[in-house]
Order: C-alpha cells, then sequence, then structure tokens
C-alpha cells in the first residue's frame, strides 16, 4: 500500500475523476490508515511503499505492477500523468526482493515494456490469469506478462476480458476474486463476483464457462465499488456503501468487512485500487 500523501485529483484521467471537485487530504488519509488497520486485524501484512511527491494517483498501488510466484513487474502506464509511478514501483519491488519480502529466490524483473496497469487488470483466480483489456492494458501488455513472469511455468493460464463500459476501465472495478481455490488442500473452483454489462459478449460467455457458480453483481453494486474488493477467501474488505453487494456476500458466506473511503473513490479507486497483492508463490502453494 502506499499512502495518499500527495493525493488529488489534479486531471481526468477516468470517468470518476473531476478536478473541480474538492479533495479533503487529510480525510483519505484517515480513510487509507483506517483500511490498513483493517487488513492488520485480519492478520495481514501490510508493507508500505513511499509516496512520491507530484504523483496524486500513486495511493492506487494495485495498478503499480504485480507479484506471482515471488516475480515482480513493474506496470507501464496508458497516460502520461502517472508514467513516473513505473520507476517508483520497481525500485520498491528491487528492494522487497533482496529483503526477502517477496520470497526465496524472488526478484524484480523490471518494468513494463508495454502498456500493462498491473493489478488493475490482472486479477489471478486459481490458476487463472484474468487479463482485462479495452481501456488500459493492451494484448501486448497481456503477452509480455506471461512471458516475463514464466506463467507457463507457474501452471496459470492467461485469460483475456474485454472491458467494454468506461466507467469500469480497469478489470478491478468489473470484478472480484472472492475466493481463489488454490490452496492444495482446496477441493473447489475458484470463485468470482462481476458485473455482466461490463464486458463484452465474448468474454461474458468466456466467465460463464470458466466461473458457472460466479455471484452476478448488479449495476448498483458496481458503482458503488463493491466490486473493487479484496477477499482472504472469508473477509472480505470492500467499500462501505456497497451495502447491498456486502449483504449478498453475508449470503455467500462471506464475512464483509465495511471500509469508509468515499475519499479516495474521488480518484476513481476503493479497496482493491489501493491494495497491491504479494505472491511470494506460484498458484497451488500455501502462502
Amino acid at each position: 500500500m502506499c499512502p495518499p500523501t500527495y493525493f488529488g485529483v489534479v486531471y481526468a484521467i477516468n470517468p470518476w475523476m473531476d478536478p473541480g471537485r474538492p479533495v479533503d487530504v487529510d480525510r483519505a488519509l484517515a480513510q487509507w490508515q483506517g483500511l490498513r488497520e483493517a487488513y492488520e486485524r485480519g492478520g495481514h501484512t501490510v508493507h508500505v511503499v513511499d509516496p512520491v511527491p507530484g504523483l496524486p494517483d500513486m495511493v492506487y498501488a494495485a495498478n503499480g505492477g504485480l507479484v506471482i510466484g515471488g516475480r515482480a513487474l513493474a506496470a507501464r502506464f496508458r497516460y502520461e500523468q502517472r508514467w513516473a509511478e513505473s520507476p517508483a514501483y520497481e525500485r520498491w519491488f528491487a528492494a522487497a526482493a533482496r529483503a526477502g519480502v517477496l520470497g526465496p529466490g524472488g526478484e524484480s524483473v523490471g518494468q513494463a515494456t508495454e502498456i500493462d496497469e498491473g493489478e488493475g487488470d490482472l486479477l489471478l483466480a486459481g490458476r487463472y490469469l484474468l487479463a482485462g483489456t479495452g481501456f488500459r492494458t493492451t494484448p501486448a501488455g497481456h503477452a509480455e506478462v506471461a512471458a516475463r513472469l514464466r506463467l507457463d511455468a507457474q501452471g496459470i493460464s492467461l485469460v483475456p476480458l474485454e472491458l467494454v463500459d468506461p466507467r469500469y476501465y480497469h478489470l478491478d472495478t468489473a470484478l472480484a476474486v472472492l475466493d481463489d481455490g488454490a490452496l492444495e488442500d482446496s477441493c473447489h473452483a475458484p470463485l468470482v463476483a462481476y458485473l455482466p454489462d461490463a464486458f463484452s459478449p465474448a468474454s461474458r460467455e468466456t466467465l460463464r464457462t470458466l466461473f458457472p457458480d460466479a455471484i452476478l453483481a448488479t449495476p448498483d453494486d458496481a458503482a458503488a465499488f463493491g466490486l473493487n474488493a479484496v477477499s482472504d477467501g472469508r473477509h472480505v474488505y470492500l467499500n462501505a456503501a456497497a451495502t447491498a453487494f456486502a449483504h449478498t456476500l453475508r449470503g455467500h458466506g462471506f464475512a464483509p468487512v465495511p471500509i469508509e473511503i468515499d475519499e479516495l473513490i474521488k480518484g476513481g479507486g476503493a479497496v482493491k485500487c489501493c491494495t497491491l497483492t504479494l505472491r511470494p508463490h506460484a498458484p497451488g502453494r500455501p502462502t
């Protein structure tokens, strides 16, 4: 996670951003701290990336890269306003690898050369890497991720998914992985929730085929950033305003953890956008 020390909405690169709408940085910091403390109460370890002046969107750490099997690839952003975040996250990954944070043999493999916005568009669900495209990350970016993170060697299949609604410009705003089904003692398939209308017809069919038991979110769930959530397989950390989706999750046996995060939503991201998951092992091994 990266604190929103320099957070602001000073440009508009997604439909949620309005530079004319005031931002309360102190409130954003308090909400970010609330999310961090919620993770820590849940037994999770939070590593903090130092924010950089002049990079107001750096708080959305999910976009900074992808780590699978201890290999870290820093993002390459579509919009110039975020380009300088890539080297900042690359430096953090390199330091984390040296410190052993990425696991035995963990390494940073540098920055992407193709457009690739990290976990914003790349979500691991068991042995599938769900890969969004349409607005930010490109198909060439998908291919680069597969090659540089050695997905084949890790038994991971990349699944392209086309996004068609500009409000859901990253995959993590339209789909949440709730239970990755990846641990060795697991006997079930991954469980996801998604908004069907955010995807092209072909991608909806792909999702129906791969995840027949998926939770189908409503437009209101998605508009409340309910799908921009982080799950540990039991607890689902999500925007406190997504009350209907929280009710749905309870009905499926999950324990929602509501997080007040409306100040950070002004930049177009909520809980998941603020969270990059570090995976020191390949899928199928406990972490």
